[in-house]
């Protein structure tokens, strides 16, 4: 009975080194891929992307765009061309999305980056090198105590962190990814950390 079970572990441990092998990098990292989280808004707008939206697609897509009302317009007929997006969701609904969008997601705003890919760290900030580089990074443009009072999951510290970046804040990847696991573990989302 035990040489089965030590072949079975044998076979899972490869098994599990193939995956790991063949799997992207960046889908490694956390299980998945760094993707924006967009937090569904409420109200009359949360009940149109749920009826009109979710049953398809996530709406984390968004992020990635920064259009005018007409440029999400022409955006949501291209992505649902069959059947015609105006048979999906009626005229006032429409509306009603084209102003949420253009809200959150409109040409002041900046889109989240298709092109990072999160790297993977085998260092870690110490609570010492993570408060000097929150500084460093973070308080030319506003005070420390913004990021220290905020509490966040590690992928929300991402999405937050390269937007900063994109604004001024000198990291490179390496310290965006030491950064995000730190606050991640330091503030993470509970309020009595």
């Amino acid at each position: 009975m035990v040489p089965n079970v030590k072949r079975w572990l044998w076979v899972a441990a490869g098994a599990w080194m193939i995956a790991a092998a063949i799997t992207p990098a960046h889908a490694q990292i956390g299980g998945r891929p760094t993707r924006p989280q967009v937090k569904p808004p409420q109200g009359a707008v949360r009940a149109i992307i749920f009826k009109n939206c979710t049953s398809c697609h996530g709406i984390d897509d968004y992020a990635f765009n920064a259009l005018d009302r007409d440029g999400w317009n022409r955006h949501l007929e291209a992505k649902h061309p069959n059947p015609a997006f105006a048979t999906i969701i009626s005229d006032g609904d429409r509306q009603l999305l084209l102003d949420w969008l253009v809200g959150r997601f409109g040409p002041g705003t900046k889109p989240f980056p298709r092109t990072y890919v999160a790297q993977e760290i085998t260092t870690f900030l110490s609570d010492s090198d993570g408060e000097a580089l929150v500084s460093r990074a973070c308080s030319t443009c506003h005070p420390v105590d913004r990021v220290n009072s905020a509490r966040n999951s590690a992928d929300a510290w991402r999405v937050l962190t390269i937007d900063m970046r994109e604004r001024g804040a000198k990291l490179t990847d390496e310290e965006v990814e030491k950064l995000v696991e730190w606050l991640g573990r330091t503030k993470g989302t509970n309020a009595n950390q």
